[in-house]
Protein backbone atom coordinates (compact mmCIF):
# COMPACT_ATOMS: atom_id res chain seq x y z
CA UNK A 1 0.00 0.00 0.00
CA UNK A 2 3.04 2.67 0.76
CA UNK A 3 4.25 1.71 -2.76
CA UNK A 4 1.17 2.22 -4.51
CA UNK A 5 1.11 5.73 -2.56
CA UNK A 6 4.33 6.62 -3.11
CA UNK A 7 3.46 5.66 -6.73
CA UNK A 8 0.19 7.77 -7.99
CA UNK A 9 -1.18 9.08 -4.38
CA UNK A 10 0.95 12.28 -4.29
CA UNK A 11 -1.06 13.16 -7.85
CA UNK A 12 -4.15 13.24 -5.88
CA UNK A 13 -2.61 14.85 -2.78
CA UNK A 14 -2.03 17.48 -5.41
CA UNK A 15 -4.98 17.73 -7.12
CA UNK A 16 -7.10 17.97 -3.78
CA UNK A 17 -4.64 20.68 -2.72
CA UNK A 18 -5.53 22.78 -5.91
CA UNK A 19 -9.28 22.69 -5.44
CA UNK A 20 -8.55 23.85 -2.12
CA UNK A 21 -6.60 26.55 -3.02
CA UNK A 22 -9.26 27.70 -6.24
CA UNK A 23 -11.89 27.79 -3.12
CA UNK A 24 -10.02 30.04 -0.89
CA UNK A 25 -8.38 32.31 -3.44
CA UNK A 26 -11.79 32.99 -5.08
CA UNK A 27 -13.44 33.70 -1.66
CA UNK A 28 -10.80 36.11 -0.99
CA UNK A 29 -11.18 37.81 -4.45
CA UNK A 30 -14.85 38.31 -3.54
CA UNK A 31 -14.06 39.54 0.03
CA UNK A 32 -11.62 42.21 -1.51
CA UNK A 33 -14.92 43.22 -3.80
CA UNK A 34 -13.81 41.88 -7.24
CA UNK A 35 -16.71 41.40 -9.41
CA UNK A 36 -16.70 37.32 -9.96
CA UNK A 37 -18.69 36.60 -12.80
CA UNK A 38 -21.60 33.71 -12.82
CA UNK A 39 -23.82 32.52 -15.65
CA UNK A 40 -27.00 34.43 -16.02
CA UNK A 41 -29.90 31.31 -14.72
CA UNK A 42 -32.92 32.29 -16.66
CA UNK A 43 -35.12 30.50 -13.91
CA UNK A 44 -33.75 33.06 -11.39
CA UNK A 45 -34.16 36.37 -13.19
CA UNK A 46 -37.60 35.31 -13.43
CA UNK A 47 -38.38 35.72 -9.20
CA UNK A 48 -38.81 39.52 -9.76
CA UNK A 49 -41.26 39.09 -12.96
CA UNK A 50 -43.65 36.08 -11.16
CA UNK A 51 -44.17 38.20 -7.59
CA UNK A 52 -44.93 41.57 -9.22
CA UNK A 53 -47.66 39.79 -11.16
CA UNK A 54 -49.15 37.99 -8.16
CA UNK A 55 -48.85 41.63 -7.28
CA UNK A 56 -50.91 43.23 -9.95
CA UNK A 57 -53.40 40.34 -9.80
CA UNK A 58 -53.40 40.25 -5.90
CA UNK A 59 -53.17 36.37 -6.13
CA UNK A 60 -50.57 34.56 -3.15
CA UNK A 61 -47.01 33.00 -4.53
CA UNK A 62 -47.35 29.61 -4.04
CA UNK A 63 -43.57 27.41 -3.02
CA UNK A 64 -43.11 24.07 -2.66
CA UNK A 65 -39.55 22.44 -1.15
CA UNK A 66 -39.70 19.14 -2.38
CA UNK A 67 -40.72 16.08 -0.97
CA UNK A 68 -37.60 15.36 1.20
CA UNK A 69 -38.07 11.69 3.43
CA UNK A 70 -35.89 13.19 5.90
CA UNK A 71 -36.33 15.87 8.07
CA UNK A 72 -34.18 18.49 7.01
CA UNK A 73 -31.46 18.42 4.03
CA UNK A 74 -29.24 20.13 1.87
CA UNK A 75 -31.64 19.44 -0.82
CA UNK A 76 -34.61 21.06 1.05
CA UNK A 77 -32.24 23.89 2.92
CA UNK A 78 -31.19 24.27 -0.75
CA UNK A 79 -34.87 25.20 -1.69
CA UNK A 80 -35.62 26.93 1.57
CA UNK A 81 -32.55 29.82 1.32
CA UNK A 82 -34.04 30.32 -2.89
CA UNK A 83 -37.60 30.67 -1.21
CA UNK A 84 -36.54 33.17 1.72
CA UNK A 85 -35.59 35.40 -0.90
CA UNK A 86 -38.71 35.25 -3.34
CA UNK A 87 -40.17 35.96 0.61
CA UNK A 88 -38.30 38.80 1.12
CA UNK A 89 -38.96 40.10 -2.85
CA UNK A 90 -43.30 39.04 -1.65
CA UNK A 91 -42.77 41.18 1.46
CA UNK A 92 -41.71 44.35 0.02
CA UNK A 93 -44.74 44.42 -1.98
CA UNK A 94 -46.87 42.74 0.14
CA UNK A 95 -48.00 39.93 -2.08
CA UNK A 96 -49.44 36.59 0.11
CA UNK A 97 -47.39 33.72 0.01
CA UNK A 98 -48.13 30.09 0.35
CA UNK A 99 -44.89 27.34 1.44
CA UNK A 100 -46.45 23.64 1.11
CA UNK A 101 -44.68 21.62 3.42
CA UNK A 102 -44.60 17.52 3.29
CA UNK A 103 -42.21 17.19 6.22
CA UNK A 104 -43.08 18.30 9.69
CA UNK A 105 -39.33 19.08 10.41
CA UNK A 106 -39.17 21.16 7.18
CA UNK A 107 -42.11 22.65 8.45
CA UNK A 108 -40.68 24.54 11.41
CA UNK A 109 -37.62 25.50 9.79
CA UNK A 110 -39.73 26.94 6.84
CA UNK A 111 -41.89 28.90 9.34
CA UNK A 112 -38.69 30.24 11.50
CA UNK A 113 -36.95 31.60 7.70
CA UNK A 114 -39.76 33.01 6.78
CA UNK A 115 -40.34 35.09 9.72
CA UNK A 116 -37.44 35.62 9.93
CA UNK A 117 -37.80 37.36 6.63
CA UNK A 118 -40.42 39.74 7.60
CA UNK A 119 -38.38 40.46 10.70
CA UNK A 120 -35.52 41.87 8.85
CA UNK A 121 -37.32 43.65 5.84
CA UNK A 122 -38.97 45.32 8.88
CA UNK A 123 -42.44 44.11 7.97
CA UNK A 124 -43.65 41.70 10.51
CA UNK A 125 -47.09 42.76 11.08
CA UNK A 126 -47.19 41.41 7.61
CA UNK A 127 -46.19 37.76 8.28
CA UNK A 128 -48.98 35.55 8.73
CA UNK A 129 -48.52 32.25 10.74
CA UNK A 130 -50.97 30.37 7.92
CA UNK A 131 -48.59 31.35 5.44
CA UNK A 132 -46.63 28.35 6.14
CA UNK A 133 -48.68 24.99 5.98
CA UNK A 134 -47.64 21.48 6.15
CA UNK A 135 -50.17 19.39 3.99
CA UNK A 136 -49.52 16.08 4.33
CA UNK A 137 -46.67 13.50 5.11
CA UNK A 138 -48.03 11.03 2.53
CA UNK A 139 -47.04 11.47 -1.14
CA UNK A 140 -50.37 11.92 -3.03
CA UNK A 141 -51.90 13.40 -0.38
CA UNK A 142 -49.79 16.31 0.26
CA UNK A 143 -50.05 16.92 -4.08
CA UNK A 144 -53.00 16.52 -3.66
CA UNK A 145 -53.40 19.00 -1.06
CA UNK A 146 -51.37 21.28 -3.08
CA UNK A 147 -53.03 20.90 -5.85
CA UNK A 148 -56.26 22.08 -4.34
CA UNK A 149 -54.53 25.41 -2.85
CA UNK A 150 -53.43 25.99 -6.24
CA UNK A 151 -56.64 25.83 -7.64
CA UNK A 152 -58.79 26.97 -4.94
CA UNK A 153 -56.42 30.50 -4.65
CA UNK A 154 -55.97 30.52 -8.47
CA UNK A 155 -52.03 31.21 -7.70
CA UNK A 156 -50.28 33.47 -9.73
CA UNK A 157 -46.87 32.12 -9.79
CA UNK A 158 -45.59 28.73 -8.12
CA UNK A 159 -41.93 27.46 -7.22
CA UNK A 160 -41.37 23.93 -6.99
CA UNK A 161 -37.91 22.84 -6.19
CA UNK A 162 -36.04 19.67 -4.19
CA UNK A 163 -36.62 16.00 -3.99
CA UNK A 164 -39.90 15.19 -6.60
CA UNK A 165 -40.89 12.28 -7.50
CA UNK A 166 -44.04 11.21 -9.10
CA UNK A 167 -46.29 13.50 -8.17
CA UNK A 168 -43.96 16.32 -10.66
CA UNK A 169 -46.47 16.65 -13.30
CA UNK A 170 -49.48 16.82 -10.83
CA UNK A 171 -48.29 19.74 -9.22
CA UNK A 172 -46.84 21.41 -12.15
CA UNK A 173 -50.22 20.62 -14.45
CA UNK A 174 -52.43 22.29 -11.21
CA UNK A 175 -50.13 25.37 -11.56
CA UNK A 176 -49.93 25.66 -15.84
CA UNK A 177 -54.17 25.41 -15.18
CA UNK A 178 -54.42 28.52 -13.40
CA UNK A 179 -51.95 30.30 -15.92
CA UNK A 180 -49.33 30.77 -13.23
CA UNK A 181 -45.69 31.16 -13.83
CA UNK A 182 -43.53 28.24 -12.66
CA UNK A 183 -39.91 27.86 -12.10
CA UNK A 184 -38.95 24.66 -10.91
CA UNK A 185 -36.03 22.17 -10.05
CA UNK A 186 -35.80 18.87 -8.84
CA UNK A 187 -32.83 16.83 -8.11
CA UNK A 188 -34.44 13.57 -9.38
CA UNK A 189 -32.55 13.98 -13.23
CA UNK A 190 -35.83 11.37 -13.97
CA UNK A 191 -38.80 14.17 -12.91
CA UNK A 192 -36.78 17.37 -14.67
CA UNK A 193 -38.31 16.16 -18.23
CA UNK A 194 -41.77 16.02 -16.55
CA UNK A 195 -40.93 20.16 -15.22
CA UNK A 196 -39.60 21.24 -18.89
CA UNK A 197 -42.53 19.82 -20.30
CA UNK A 198 -44.93 21.53 -17.81
CA UNK A 199 -43.10 24.70 -16.03
CA UNK A 200 -42.04 28.04 -17.67
CA UNK A 201 -38.65 27.99 -15.99
CA UNK A 202 -36.38 25.18 -14.90
CA UNK A 203 -32.84 25.01 -13.14
CA UNK A 204 -30.85 22.06 -14.37
CA UNK A 205 -28.06 20.10 -12.66
CA UNK A 206 -25.59 22.70 -10.63
CA UNK A 207 -28.00 25.73 -11.21
CA UNK A 208 -29.71 24.81 -8.57
CA UNK A 209 -27.08 24.47 -6.17
CA UNK A 210 -25.60 27.97 -7.27
CA UNK A 211 -29.02 29.75 -6.51
CA UNK A 212 -27.74 30.74 -3.23
CA UNK A 213 -24.63 32.36 -4.65
CA UNK A 214 -26.32 34.04 -7.76
CA UNK A 215 -29.24 35.22 -5.43
CA UNK A 216 -27.75 36.59 -2.34
CA UNK A 217 -23.66 37.40 -4.10
CA UNK A 218 -22.25 36.06 -0.53
CA UNK A 219 -18.34 36.50 -1.01
CA UNK A 220 -18.12 33.39 0.53
CA UNK A 221 -20.96 31.34 -1.62
CA UNK A 222 -19.30 33.15 -4.90
CA UNK A 223 -16.30 32.35 -4.25
CA UNK A 224 -16.73 28.59 -3.92
CA UNK A 225 -19.26 28.43 -6.59
CA UNK A 226 -16.33 29.85 -8.80
CA UNK A 227 -13.46 27.72 -7.02
CA UNK A 228 -15.42 24.61 -7.59
CA UNK A 229 -15.50 25.49 -11.54
CA UNK A 230 -12.26 25.99 -11.84
CA UNK A 231 -11.82 22.30 -10.29
CA UNK A 232 -14.72 20.86 -12.45
CA UNK A 233 -12.62 22.34 -15.51
CA UNK A 234 -9.25 20.85 -14.33
CA UNK A 235 -10.57 17.63 -14.37
CA UNK A 236 -12.09 18.01 -17.81
CA UNK A 237 -8.60 19.28 -19.07
CA UNK A 238 -6.84 16.40 -17.18
CA UNK A 239 -9.51 13.84 -19.32
CA UNK A 240 -8.64 15.67 -22.68
CA UNK A 241 -5.25 15.14 -21.77
CA UNK A 242 -5.57 11.75 -21.08
CA UNK A 243 -7.52 10.89 -23.66
CA UNK A 244 -4.73 13.11 -26.36
CA UNK A 245 -2.17 10.59 -24.31
CA UNK A 246 -3.89 7.92 -24.72
CA UNK A 247 -4.31 7.93 -28.53
CA UNK A 248 -0.17 8.68 -28.89
CA UNK A 249 0.30 6.19 -26.19
CA UNK A 250 -1.60 3.17 -27.81
CA UNK A 251 -0.41 3.93 -31.20
CA UNK A 252 -0.81 1.13 -34.16
CA UNK A 253 2.46 -0.65 -35.95
CA UNK A 254 1.48 -2.89 -38.92
CA UNK A 255 3.87 -5.35 -40.96
CA UNK A 256 4.10 -4.73 -44.51
CA UNK A 257 5.39 -7.39 -47.03
CA UNK A 258 4.81 -8.52 -50.84
CA UNK A 259 3.45 -11.28 -52.37
CA UNK A 260 3.78 -13.20 -55.05
CA UNK A 261 1.48 -11.26 -57.42
CA UNK A 262 3.83 -7.72 -56.25
CA UNK A 263 1.09 -6.58 -54.35
CA UNK A 264 1.33 -5.00 -50.93
CA UNK A 265 0.15 -6.82 -48.06
CA UNK A 266 -0.72 -5.41 -44.61
CA UNK A 267 -0.44 -7.20 -41.53
CA UNK A 268 -2.20 -7.02 -38.63
CA UNK A 269 -1.67 -4.21 -36.15
CA UNK A 270 0.65 -4.19 -32.84
CA UNK A 271 -0.50 -1.77 -29.86
CA UNK A 272 2.08 -0.62 -27.78
CA UNK A 273 0.29 -0.68 -23.63
CA UNK A 274 -1.95 1.36 -22.52
CA UNK A 275 0.35 2.00 -18.85
CA UNK A 276 2.83 3.80 -21.90
CA UNK A 277 1.18 7.06 -21.16
CA UNK A 278 1.92 9.65 -19.10
CA UNK A 279 -1.51 9.96 -17.61
CA UNK A 280 -1.81 6.45 -16.79
CA UNK A 281 1.49 6.46 -15.08
CA UNK A 282 0.02 9.24 -12.83
CA UNK A 283 -2.98 7.38 -12.12
CA UNK A 284 -2.87 4.06 -12.21
CA UNK A 285 0.19 2.27 -9.81
CA UNK A 286 2.79 0.59 -11.16
CA UNK A 287 1.76 -3.54 -11.25
CA UNK A 288 3.47 -5.50 -8.16
CA UNK A 289 6.54 -7.34 -8.82
CA UNK A 290 6.20 -11.10 -9.41
CA UNK A 291 6.67 -12.59 -6.11
CA UNK A 292 8.86 -15.94 -6.41
CA UNK A 293 7.77 -18.37 -4.00
CA UNK A 294 10.91 -20.35 -2.41
CA UNK A 295 9.43 -24.35 -2.34
CA UNK A 296 11.74 -26.59 -0.78
CA UNK A 297 13.81 -29.25 -2.74
CA UNK A 298 13.55 -32.70 -2.07
CA UNK A 299 15.23 -36.11 -3.47
CA UNK A 300 13.20 -39.31 -4.39
CA UNK A 301 14.04 -40.23 -1.07
CA UNK A 302 13.47 -37.41 0.74
CA UNK A 303 10.08 -36.93 0.00
CA UNK A 304 7.73 -37.22 3.05
CA UNK A 305 5.38 -40.14 3.07
CA UNK A 306 1.66 -38.90 3.98
CA UNK A 307 0.19 -40.06 7.45
CA UNK A 308 -2.28 -43.06 7.33
CA UNK A 309 -5.65 -41.67 7.46
CA UNK A 310 -8.65 -44.02 8.13
CA UNK A 311 -10.30 -44.83 11.47
CA UNK A 312 -8.84 -48.08 13.81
Amino acid sequence: MGDQYRDTGWFGVLFTTFIVFSILYNIARARRGKSLFIRRIAGLNAIDEAVGRATEMGKPVVMVPGLSDTTVNAKSMQAINIFAYVARVAARFATPILVCCYNSGIYAVSQEIIRDVYQEEGLADRYDVDSVRFISDRQFAFAAGVSGLILRERAAAAFFMGEFYAESLILAESANTVGAIQVASSTEITQTPFFIAACDYVLIGDEFYAASAYLTRQPVLVGSLIGQDWGKLTIALTVLLGVIGGTYAIHTQTDTSWDDKNELVIGLPHRAKPADGLLQRLLIPKPEADVKVERPQYSPDEIPKPDKGGGS
